[in-house]
């Protein structure tokens, strides 16, 4: 028998009965007006969201002195990305208000990517009154039914008395721990009910007490297999980043010679100018971040998951190293690899209590010799940097653009992306030298997060940084069209956000994978917004349509631009594709977007086909440099020990390649579960 979700429970309580009769003293105000104070006395400074029937009173309750800064989205699934963009710029936890029923089902996709990723977020919806819940009321949705399976967790609140508390409780939730996103189901009735404020309330959490403090047998027993390694690698994720470790991690990777690899959310968290740092592991990872955690022999896994993207065919993942799991979710811990000692901490607790152990093992023990290893990595470093082919076309090299995007732009910038290829290939090529400098959406891969989450980190460059740390969106012409219309935003907002648009014309990913699973069936995945394609037009004064004898794009991303108030600029040429960027850069006052029209052949290498092992890692067509025997193809349509003719014969066509002037910084592809293969 299927158990109910929560609001079918609910329902079936009675709907009138005793209210509680204690006296509680406070200032008296209405639940709405309690849920604005609660956000001032957090230490909210900026709210994103879109009002709506249900969560009016709230809405009415934010006046112009009220302390936060209110963002006005154009669709729910934005206000919550740009949560998410704004908590990783800044580590602080993103809020986001909305309405019921559809205004809250909008929401659930960016509640489900906070959670995949571990993002602190608390997101408010509002609900039909207590007494209208289970009636099928207009805008009525089981937000807390369905937010329970994606969410760290939800509440509902029917009493305007528990307000201080709920939302205290959600905001603690959301920040501490493995963060992730709170939803709090605010009911009508008890937002126009009145209730005694006082702050602040006492936390009722029994049970809820994250670990932050590792036991000491566990760090003996890590420095123990430090000292017996010759073959050591940090793997480095999300995690990592979350608990501010990145000094941390420096200061192990240098006192252990271990090489570092950063996941897809990890990127930066070490800069990619530190010659230690191999790139990113995985299905797009460079070859030595792959080969060194394929040939170690001992995987320090810190604050990451062991992601289908990164460790490909599990049980070859890895295979000969010993593994030291540290992370502060237990649940991940043997989860999906086995760990031979298991650490549940904060990372960046964990490593300053590791570091001093390390050390005394090294005075009295003497460090363990890498050289063997450092020369092997080495190796790789020097025979497989990032590379790839020239256009056949005459259009811009996808990669090349990004790289351009990368040496005109401040150190400082904190970069967002798409999902896509772009978002691989941005991995790749950025220049990577901070932590909180790249916000993507891994686990979930969802098409659309870039502008919103570029939006939510300018206004946390705004907040933290005063706008000094200046922001470069990067998106795919598919990704970009899902949430186009948050342009709005930025514009009103006057917001100086940069947005390359790579156009291919393409779903990239995807079309990819047609090439080289699917015999080039491109089904479904060209866009014609980069192609010129002749358009049936009506005549005036009839419904007869014409062919238009002019050429159009669907949308022209300049005039849609233009038509947001914002500053359209197109590039066909590397001359171009550099003015776009230099005039980009110099303003100040208003969203500025660039149509960069790239080759839709261009394809994301290295790479590993889904559901093969690691060691099948294609560096370019024909070339796989860790295979020992197995073939790449094994269970993904590639003729055993081979790629496909078209794309063997594509790389034979082109005259040039080039590389990245540094492989150690460039970095690789995509690390922690990325699911772009799906759009």
């Amino acid at each position: 028998m299927a158990l109910p979700t929560p609001l079918q429970a609910f329902s079936a309580l009675p709907k009138e009965g005793p209210h509680d009769k204690h006296t509680v003293s406070g200032e008296k105000m209405t639940g709405a007006q309690a849920l604005v104070r609660s956000l001032e006395d957090l230490g909210v400074t900026d709210v994103f969201g879109i009002p709506g029937g249900a969560i009016l009173p709230v809405y009415d309750a934010i006046k112009d002195d009220t302390k936060f800064r209110f963002v006005l989205t154009r669709h729910e699934q934005a206000a919550g990305h740009a949560a998410e963009g704004y908590a990783v710029s800044t580590g602080k936890v993103g809020v986001a208000i909305v309405t019921s029923g559809p205004g809250a089902t909008n929401i659930v996709t960016a509640i489900a990517d906070a959670q995949m990723d571990s993002i602190p977020m608390v997101v408010v919806t509002g609900q039909v009154g207590a007494g209208a819940i289970g009636t099928d009321a207009f805008q009525e949705a089981d937000t807390l039914g369905i937010t329970y399976p994606v969410a760290k967790h939800s509440f509902l609140i029917t009493n305007a008395q528990d307000v201080p508390r709920v939302m205290a409780e959600a905001y603690y939730i959301a920040g501490s721990g493995r963060p992730g996103p709170v939803v709090v189901d605010f009911t009508k009735s008890a937002q126009n009910a009145e209730m005694a404020y006082s702050w602040p309330p006492e936390k009722i959490l029994p049970g809820y007490n994250p670990v932050e403090k590792a036991h000491g047998r566990v760090l003996t027993e890590a420095t123990t297999l430090f000292q017996t390694s010759h073959r050591p690698v940090l793997y480095v994720g999300g995690g990592a980043v979350r608990s501010d470790a990145g000094s941390q991690v420096a200061q192990l990777a240098h006192l252990t010679g271990a090489p570092i690899v950063t996941t897809l959310p990890a990127r930066g968290i070490v800069p990619e100018s530190d010659p230690q740092v191999l790139g990113m592991p995985g299905m797009h990872g460079t070859v030595p971040a792959v080969g060194a955690i394929q040939q170690s022999d001992l995987l320090v896994a810190i604050g990451t998951r062991f992601s289908d993207r990164v460790t490909g065919r599990l049980d070859h993942f890895a295979p000969t190293a010993k593994v030291i799991h540290i992370d502060i979710d237990p649940a991940e811990i043997g989860k999906n690899r086995t760990a031979d000692v298991p650490i549940v901490g904060d990372i960046a607790t964990v490593l300053d209590d590791l570091i001093p152990k390390i050390e005394a093992a090294h005075a009295a023990d003497g460090t363990p010799d890498l050289t063997a290893w450092w020369d092997q990595i080495n190796g790789w470093v020097k025979d497989y940097p990032l590379t790839y082919d020239e256009p056949t076309d005459g259009s811009l090299a996808p990669q090349w653009v990004i790289q351009q995007l990368s040496a005109h732009a401040d150190p400082m910038t904190i970069w967002a992306a798409g999902v896509g290829q772009h978002q691989m290939w941005s991995s790749q090529y950025i220049d990577f030298e901070h932590p909180h400098s790249w916000i993507s959406s891994g686990g979930a891969g969802t098409m659309g997060f870039g502008l919103p989450a570029a939006i939510g980190a300018q206004v946390g460059s705004d907040r933290a940084f005063g706008g000094k740390k200046p922001v470069w969106l990067i998106d795919g012409d598919g990704s970009f069209q899902m949430t186009s219309q948050e342009l709005a935003t930025a514009f009103q907002e006057s917001m100086p956000l940069k947005i390359a648009i790579i156009n291919n014309s393409v779903y990239g990913m995807v079309r990819q994978w047609q090439t080289l699973f699917y015999g080039n069936h491109y089904s479904q995945t060209s866009l014609h917004d980069g192609d010129p394609t002749k358009v049936s037009l009506p005549t005036d004064g009839t419904t007869t349509p014409i062919e238009d004898k002019h050429s159009v794009d669907v949308p022209d991303f300049v005039m849609l631009a233009q038509a947001y108030g914002c500053i359209g600029l197109r590039a066909t040429t590397k001359e171009e594709a550099l003015k776009a960027i230099d005039i980009a850069n110099s303003v100040k006052d208003r969203p500025v977007l660039i149509d960069f029209r790239v080759w839709k052949d261009a394809m994301v290498f290295p790479m590993v086909p889904a559901g093969s092992s690691n060691d099948s890692i294609i560096y370019k067509p024909g070339v796989e440099p860790l295979n020992a025997g197995e073939p790449s193809g094994v269970g993904v349509g590639i003729t055993p020990g081979a790629v496909p003719a078209a794309i063997g014969s594509a790389s034979a066509s082109s005259a040039t390649s080039e590389t990245s002037p540094d492989a150690t910084s460039g970095a690789s592809e995509s690390g922690t579960a990325s699911t772009w293969e799906e759009k």
